[in-house]
């Protein structure tokens, strides 16, 4: 086994045995993530839910499923990516995120990002959003001002296009949020394939099926 997912084993391990704050008492699955530890594409939701407790999967309920489309819509696969989430255990009743456990959990996902390298993350969610803005150095407004937009950023050393996007669960409650993540994922995915042209006389999807 290579040493890269050896380390990846690690971290999840770390993350199934987590007590670092008070989740890990009302959980019943943590949910570390899932998909290519080589993807150049990462996604980062909020938090897991009901289903994704129940299964220790990220996004496997109906918003997994809206996930799953909007990534076909751009010639992407599941498992081509790699899908996680600010939080690591689900907060009872699907609450927003606490400071303290977002501080308590977000070490799992910068080492995350630091192993797998991804050229792409794309924050999920006004909470993703907020934190990995932080992160960058990057001052975050609000969801409607940013979503469908690309920045250059660095997260930990790590240069990335950082994007931004609603949540796939908002898209259940809010139907009009289904065409503007449609169109934030075209948007997205374009800025990317330009951005990665204008460097390196290619585009990043090159290998993907739609390019």
């Amino acid at each position: 086994m290579s040493s890269k997912y050896s380390e990846y084993n690690r971290i999840v391990e770390e993350i199934k045995s987590c007590t670092k704050c008070p989740l890990h008492k009302t959980r019943r699955n943590p949910v570390p993530g899932e998909g290519s530890i080589d993807a150049e594409v990462m996604f980062v939701g909020e938090a897991p839910g009901e289903r994704e407790d129940a299964t220790g999967r990220p996004f496997v309920g109906a918003a997994g499923k809206f996930l799953d489309q909007l990534l076909a819509s751009v010639g992407l696969r599941r498992e081509e990516v790699y899908i996680t989430n600010i939080l690591k255990c689900r907060p009872p009743g699907n609450r927003d995120p606490r400071e303290d456990e977002i501080v308590a959990c977000t070490p799992y996902l910068w080492r995350q990002i630091e192993l797998i390298k991804p050229k792409v993350i794309i924050a999920l969610g006004r909470h993703a959003a907020r934190v990995l803005y932080a992160k960058a150095g990057l001052k975050w407004t609000n969801m409607s001002k940013k979503h469908g937009s690309v920045v250059e950023a660095s997260i930990n050393g790590h240069r990335v296009l950082l994007a931004v996007t609603y949540h796939p669960a908002a898209a259940l409650y809010n139907p009009k949020l289904r065409s503007a993540l449609q169109e934030d994922f075209k948007k997205i995915f374009e800025a990317v394939k330009a951005s990665d042209k204008r460097r390196h006389g290619r585009s990043l999807l090159d290998y993907f099926r739609t390019s």
